[in-house]
């Protein structure tokens, strides 16, 4: 019995030991490819085209690319801890600026500047690389339950950092199942995005506008999605994923007459209206 505990006991403390370990292998590798990284940056490789090298003159008029969007995720976990961990492994090739603990306490993976592995295969729009132009954020939330006040709190002083800091509009505040409809679902149809926009973070309809609106016969609906940024590629899945943001309490692959004018009322109010 004492042998069982102590074999138990040991196995913990391998463990937590390996868990430690995990973090100090990812800071050493981030900090020799952030090293590597600049040392690129140091020089212009030219290239050759049509037989010709590329002549290179050097400007001293520049500084880094910012990014423009903001992708938002629940983490599909148990716990930061998992995340953490999931983050930090380099077999996962996986990675997010920011994760959020339900709890509230925010950590930083990468540095914002850095182009990190979030948003995957997607569009927004024209933009069809959105891990090269976009932070990620990760809510720690397995995607069947509320997420907490101290996190949507925290996530809204975020974003208020982030937006001022890159100038970030309200519009470019998207969720993963936005960017990649029928691949993605998260933050799930628990997330707030209208409290969110209410903050002034995402954009939302004129609620108080909904009852009086009266569609023309010609409107349309595909447009209206592919307008606000929507792949409509998969048009089902494009309107699941428009649901999911706008109208969680009914989500599903059909555009009710609800559905119309929000996206009615959207176009709107990217357009200024």
């Amino acid at each position: 019995m004492i042998l069982k505990y102590l074999k138990t006991i040991f196995i913990c403390l391998l463990l937590v030991s390996c868990s430690k370990d995990i973090y100090k292998v990812s800071k050493a590798s981030y900090k020799k490819q952030a090293k590597t990284l600049g040392k690129s940056l140091q020089y212009i490789q030219p290239d050759t085209i049509n037989n010709k090298t590329v002549q290179v003159i050097e400007s001293q008029n520049f500084n880094l690319r910012k990014p423009n969007f903001i992708v938002i995720h629940h983490t599909e976990q148990n716990s930061c801890e998992e995340t953490y961990k999931t983050f930090a492994l380099q077999s996962t090739q996986v990675s997010s600026h920011y994760v959020i603990c339900d709890d509230g306490t925010i950590t930083q993976m990468l540095n914002d500047l850095l182009r990190g592995w979030h948003a995957g295969s997607g569009t927004w729009g024209t933009v069809s690389d959105l891990n090269s132009v976009s932070i990620g954020i990760e809510l720690d939330n397995d995607g069947e339950e509320a997420f907490s006040y101290a996190q949507i709190n925290s996530l809204t002083w975020l974003l208020e950092d982030l937006t001022k800091k890159y100038k970030i509009p309200k519009q470019n505040i998207i969720g993963h199942a936005d960017i990649a409809p029928g691949r993605k679902v998260d933050p799930s149809a628990f997330f707030p995005w209208k409290t969110l926009a209410l903050s002034g973070y995402g954009i939302w309809y004129k609620e108080e506008l909904l009852a009086d609106v009266e569609l023309k016969e010609d409107f349309d609906a595909k447009r209206a999605l592919k307008f606000i940024g929507y792949n409509i590629t998969n048009l089902e899945s494009a309107i699941y994923s428009f649901k999911l943001h706008f109208n969680s309490e009914d989500v599903s692959k059909k555009l009710t007459e609800k559905d119309k004018k929000i996206l009615f009322l959207l176009e709107k109010e990217l357009l200024g209206y």
